[in-house]
C-alpha cells in the first residue's frame, strides 16, 4: 500500500518540534465516534506516524458549547494503550475571556481533562478585539518556562499582529510564536498566500499549519454538512459549493478523490509544516494519507490546475485576521507591515 511506512515530518517553525505532515484535529471529531472506533483510529494514526493531535477544551466565547471531545480524546488514547511519549499534543489557549481566564488556569484545566501534565505546543486562539499582545507573549513564555509546553503558535491572527509578537519576544528575550494555524484550502488563500504572511514565513521562520482544509467536508463532496463547521470569512461558502463539480473534475484528471486533491494542494505550499484533518473513520485517514503521494508526484501541477478556484481573492483582506474586518496595521501600536 502506498505510504504504508510512517509519514514524513517537517519542523513546525524554527522553534517548534518535528511534526508529521498530517495531524488530526479535534473540533467535532472525537465526539463523532464510538469509543472502540476512536481508540482504533488513534492507534492507526500513531502506527502510521500521524502522531500529532490538535485538541482543545471548547467552552470559551463562540465555542461555549461544553464539548467533551477533549475528554473523549484522552479516553481514546488510554484505550489504545498509547504512551504519552509516543504522540505530540497541540493544545489551545483562548483569548475570548483572557485575561480574566488566565492561560495558566486554562492549560491546567485543559490538560487535566485530557489526562496529561503537558502539551508539546499550543495555539493561542483568535479574537474579536485585540488583546494586550505584550501580556499575551509574556504569559505564554512563562508557561513554556514552567514546562507546560515547549513552543506555541497563533490561530487566525493577522500577519501584523504575529510580526509584533515576534519582535516583542526578540526584544524581551521571550519565546516567539513558531507557527500560524490558518484557514487554508483550495478556495481560501488570501491570508496564507498574501504578501504579509509570506514575509513572516521567509524572514521569521514561521511555519504554516493548515486548518479547515476540507471546508467542513464540502471540498470532499459533503455539500451540506449536518455538523457545526467553521466560520465563513468573506461569505464565499455557497460559491465553494457551486465550484465542487470543477473540483471533482480536476481530481478525476489526477485519478484521485476530491479530498486527496484538497489535502495535497495545501501540502504543496512551501511554508506548510502540516495539515490538520478532521477524520472520524479509519478509511478517511487512509484516503488522506494517499494525498502525500499525490503531493510528492504532482504538487506543482495540481496547484496550477486549481489556480482558478481561489474564491476569496479580492474578498478577504490579506492583512486582516479572520475575526476582524480591519487589518491590525491600522491600530496605533501594531507593527507596520507595508
Amino acid at each position: 500500500m502506498e505510504f504504508a511506512e510512517r509519514v514524513p515530518r517537517r519542523r513546525l517553525g524554527v522553534h517548534g518540534p518535528e511534526v508529521p505532515l498530517l495531524a488530526l484535529g479535534s473540533w467535532n471529531t472525537w465526539d463523532r465516534m464510538d469509543r472502540e472506533d476512536a481508540a482504533e483510529l488513534a492507534r492507526l494514526a500513531v502506527d502510521r506516524g500521524v502522531n500529532m493531535f490538535d485538541v482543545a477544551h471548547y467552552n470559551f466565547g463562540p465555542h461555549s458549547e461544553n464539548a467533551v471531545t477533549d475528554v473523549l480524546f484522552g479516553q481514546a488514547i488510554r484505550d489504545a494503550g498509547i504512551a504519552r511519549e509516543d504522540y505530540l499534543l497541540c493544545g489551545k489557549l483562548w483569548l475570548w475571556e483572557y485575561p480574566a481566564s488566565s492561560f495558566a488556569e486554562q492549560i491546567k484545566v485543559s490538560l487535566g481533562r485530557i489526562g496529561t501534565d503537558h502539551a508539546d505546543t499550543v495555539v493561542v486562539g483568535d479574537f474579536m478585539e485585540r488583546p494586550d499582545l505584550h501580556a499575551v507573549v509574556t504569559d505564554v513564555s512563562e508557561l513554556v518556562r514552567a514546562g507546560r509546553f515547549s513552543s506555541w503558535g497563533v490561530n487566525n491572527w493577522s500577519a501584523c499582529d504575529v510580526l509584533f509578537a515576534c519582535r516583542f519576544a526578540a526584544a524581551e528575550g521571550l519565546v516567539p510564536p513558531s507557527f500560524a494555524q490558518l484557514k487554508y484550502n483550495l478556495a481560501r488563500r488570501s491570508v496564507p498566500e498574501g504578501p504579509l504572511y509570506a514575509r513572516l514565513f521567509a524572514e521569521e521562520g514561521l511555519a504554516l499549519q493548515a486548518s479547515d482544509v476540507l471546508e467542513g467536508g464540502i471540498l470532499a463532496g459533503k455539500l451540506d454538512p449536518e455538523r457545526k463547521i467553521g466560520a465563513d470569512p468573506g461569505g464565499i461558502r455557497d460559491r465553494i459549493r457551486a465550484a465542487f463539480p470543477e473540483i471533482s473534475n480536476i481530481a478525476d484528471g489526477f485519478g484521485v478523490t476530491p479530498a486527496q486533491l484538497a489535502v495535497a494542494f495545501c501540502l504543496a505550499h512551501p511554508a506548510v509544516a502540516n495539515v490538520l484533518v478532521g477524520v472520524s473513520r479509519s478509511e478517511q485517514l487512509e484516503d488522506n494519507l494517499a494525498a502525500l503521494g499525490l503531493c510528492a508526484r504532482h504538487g506543482d501541477e495540481l496547484r496550477d490546475a486549481a489556480a482558478g478556484l481561489w474564491l476569496d481573492e479580492g474578498v478577504v483582506d490579506p492583512a486582516a485576521s479572520w475575526g476582524t474586518d480591519a487589518p491590525s496595521a491600522a491600530r496605533d501600536d501594531a507593527v507596520p507591515c507595508g
